[in-house]
């Protein structure tokens, strides 16, 4: 490995990647606009930020003349095998953020019982008779939809971890990843997006969350591109985690939460203690691969 050349296009790709992007979350934000879904068409305009990082992926690679194998090692992974039981790193992608957001919100209800509402569900436009398939109409439209996911998972699992993990080794990797994937949100953190604006420590306490939140799904991400050796299922996970397929979402209102759950931002510390289990397995896993490569 020419370490000094590794170095050179990681940089040059992180430079892309928060440039393109950010460029895209400052026209949202210089135009006096939070993230409070008062401007649902600049709000999606933002969401282009999403496909940069494959973009800065494509670029770097361009740029460096690395080429551009789809499948291999150093390649972009854009590969589907379901070879050699690969079919369970895509199961695992549709079915682990059901599981998570399911435990999230349980252990939020029993935190504060009163955020209970069997109403809720038609604050939030759900019909009666489609409630019970939430999860599955998250995995459906999250796993048709993951062409969106493809634009960070192309760039964070499929250009920069490979480049971190060569350079620093898997531990350290997934740390460093995860706080870059947390800080390249910050612009819209700052804004609303995730959190609200109304919290203490805003926005900061918001920015060290989001850094928490990338940890930890960087971990479970990076799992499933390793042992698939395809970016894809990562994609599926990230597009099903932000379809949110959750029943009991549906009868949580946290506009009722008391306590420590008052105010939402807090509830994330409870969404940390499913979300780390899973993550702290796909760490221990990760760790013990003899080689691990991307």
């Amino acid at each position: 490995m020419n370490r000094k050349l590794e170095i050179k296009r990681l940089f040059i790709y992180l430079a892309l990647s928060f440039g393109l992007t950010w460029i895209i979350f400052f026209v949202f934000i210089l135009t006096g606009h939070k993230w409070d879904g008062s401007n649902p068409r600049l709000e999606s305009f933002s969401a282009l930020g999403m496909l940069m990082p494959f973009l800065a992926h494509v670029l770097t690679r361009w740029i460096t003349k690395e080429g551009f194998a789809m499948t291999g090692k150093d390649s972009m992974m854009l590969g589907i095998s379901l070879k050699n039981k690969k079919w369970v790193y895509y199961v695992f992608a549709m079915l682990i953020p059901w599981v998570y957001f399911e435990i999230w919100h349980a252990l939020a209800l029993l935190v504060s019982p009163e955020m209970f509402d069997p109403q809720y569900y038609k604050v939030i436009g759900i019909e009666k008779n489609l409630v019970w398939l939430m999860p599955l109409n998250g995995i459906v439209t999250g796993s048709v939809i993951s062409f969106a996911a493809l634009g960070e998972e192309g760039g964070w699992r499929g250009y920069m971890m490979p480049k971190l993990i060569k350079l620093v080794g898997t531990p350290k990797a997934v740390l460093i990843g995860g706080v870059l994937w947390g800080l390249w949100h910050a612009p819209l953190t700052c804004v609303g997006h995730n959190f609200g604006t109304d919290y203490p420590g805003f926005p900061y306490l918001g920015i060290v969350v989001m850094c928490i939140d990338c940890i930890l799904m960087g971990i479970m991400l990076t799992y499933i591109t390793v042992k698939s050796g395809s970016i894809w299922p990562a994609a599926i996970m990230h597009a099903v985690n932000n379809a949110n397929p959750s029943i009991l979402a549906l009868f949580t209102n946290t506009e009722k939460g008391t306590g420590i759950l008052a105010n939402p931002i807090f509830g994330y510390f409870l969404y940390f203690i499913p979300t780390g289990v899973i993550a702290g397995i796909c760490f221990v896993l990760l760790c013990k691969e003899r080689k691990t490569e991307l």
